[in-house]
Order: structure tokens, then sequence, then C-alpha cells
């Protein structure tokens, strides 16, 4: 086993196939695909998973994969220390439900980076896609909520897909409205005093399940309903059509102006926010630093 084979696995998981990799190495595909049989040869184990779809890291692989990552970035940190070697391109990928304090922490993140070079990915998406991006390892942290109505489901999917919860913090629910609502002077709204406006929630594709749903209530009937797929899209018909969202009330006036409202709404239910990330992995340093982001901007809210 060499450092060079552990490069190989790491940059063909970012890639998601062996000929991709193969590219952005320098090198042939059946070299690279050499490389990695020999590895699991020599491991007794099968890193990739291989159909005639393509690859997937295997539940094997997830689990070196994390070994990898930390035997790579210690060796970089060797060479810089001794070999005054200049750092390489810091890479990171981070899924998220829509929110806008996930974008603040990266955000924050991206500023206090000290390399010059990096690659970082952040997706806002769906909840489904969330799950199945940290499953695969394409994100290492995925930024999701749990509640009463969708604890149960949510946690069977995690737990056969071997992905860790981690609270972050608990909300009480809020309704999204432009600053120029009709409602945008009260204290409380209900939602029967929401009724004739239009009701904005994010779109979940084949998924479309209640329990997938980024809004709670999400099983109460609305007169007026508008999927959309973006957090630009649903703000901008917020104020274009006096809609509503439901969400946790965290708003970043940094990112999202004085435009939008969060005003807490008439329900006894709660969310907990949290993170998850793959069992079978230990967090990176980009990880580590980026979950105490996300408390560090959790605790002045």
């Amino acid at each position: 086993m060499t450092l060079q084979q552990l490069k190989y696995i790491i940059k063909t998981v970012e890639c998601g196939s062996i000929s991709e990799a193969a590219k952005q190495l320098y090198i042939s595909q059946p070299s690279l695909s050499t490389a990695i049989r020999e590895l699991e040869t020599e491991l007794g184990i099968e890193i990739f998973s291989r159909s005639a779809r393509g690859i997937t890291l295997s539940t094997d692989g997830a689990e070196f994969l994390s070994y990898a990552r930390q035997v790579v970035e210690q060796a970089e940190l060797l060479e810089q220390r001794y070999l005054d070697r200049v750092p390489s391109r810091r890479l990171g990928s981070i899924s998220t439900q829509h929110y806008a304090f996930s974008v603040n922490a990266f955000v924050n993140l991206v500023q206090r980076s000290d390399v010059d070079e990096y690659e970082f990915t952040l997706r806002e998406t769906r909840t489904y896609e969330i799950i199945e991006d940290v499953k695969s390892l394409r994100s290492e942290i995925g930024v999701i909520y749990l509640n009463a109505f969708n604890e149960k489901v949510m946690g069977k999917l995690l737990k056969e897909n071997h992905l860790e919860f981690h609270p972050l913090f608990i909300a009480r629910p809020h309704v999204f409205i432009s600053a120029s609502h009709p409602l945008a002077d009260r204290n409380t709204v209900s939602l029967q005093d929401l009724e004739e406006f239009p009701y904005l929630s994010f779109e979940q594709g084949a998924f479309n399940s209640f329990y997938f749903a980024e809004e709670i209530l999400s099983t109460v009937y609305h007169k007026k309903s508008i999927r959309v797929s973006d957090r630009a899209t649903l703000f901008n018909l917020l104020i274009g059509l006096n809609g509503y969202t439901i969400s946790t009330g965290v708003l970043s006036s940094d990112l999202n102006g004085s435009t939008i409202k969060a005003i807490p709404l008439e329900s006894e239910e709660t969310l907990t926010i949290g993170w998850i990330m793959n069992s079978k992995t230990a967090l990176s340093s980009f990880g580590q630093r980026y979950v105490e982001e996300l408390k560090r901007l959790i605790s002045t809210i």
C-alpha cells in the first residue's frame, strides 16, 4: 500500500468514476483500475462495488476512505513542516436543506480558510439527496431536521444507511414573509391567518413524501400552494406574491437583507436541526471546522 494509491482512491471517490479520476490524475484509465484492484487484493476487501451503472463505495470502502484521508492529510502536514511544500488544494463538500445559517457558516469557513487554493462544494438540495450524498461520501456532512412527525421514518433511513444524526438546536416553527406583507406587523400568526395567502414549499422530486418535506406541518391542506426548487426563487415569491413558508425562523441579515421577516407560528410543534455524517468515517479537518462554525453561529442566535 502506497501513499499514491490512497490518493487514487480519494480522487476516484471525489469524481464518482474511474474514467474522470484518471483524467484529473493524468494517467490512463487501465492504470488507475489496476492500481485500485491491486490495493483491494492486498487489503482483502472490495473498496468499490462495480456494476453496469458504474462504481459505488462499498461499506468496507467507506471505512477505508476515512483512514486514507487522515493518512494523506497527515502526510501533507509533514511535507509542509519539513519539506516546505506548498499546501495542496483544499477540498470539502456539504449538503444541506435550504437554511440560511448553513450557507452563513459555509461563508465564514471559506473566509477563514488559510490556503491559497481550494475546491469546496455547497449543495442546497432535497432531503433524500442529502442522505444519499452523505451515504456515498459525495458530501462529508448533511444538514437536516427531525421532529415528532418524521423522526421514526427518518431515523430508520439514517440507521439503514449507517448515518449518525447530531443535534444542533431545537426551534419552534416560524413563517417567513415579506417585510411588506399585510401580516408583517404581527407578533405571531396562525395557519388560519395565512389561509388566503400562497403557501411556498421546496419540492422533493421523486421522493416527494411528507416525511421528506423541509417544512413541518407538511400534511396540512393549503388552498394555494406553490413548490419551488431553490431558496432565491422562494424568497422572490414571498415578496412578489405575499406568500409564506414555514421554517426555523433563523435568517441571516448579511445574506438576505431586511426584505424577509420571521414571525412565530402559533403551534406546539418543534423541530430539531442537526447534521449527519457517515458512521464509517471520521470527520476531516474541513468537516470539523464546518461543525465548529455551525455551533458558533447557532450560539449567537
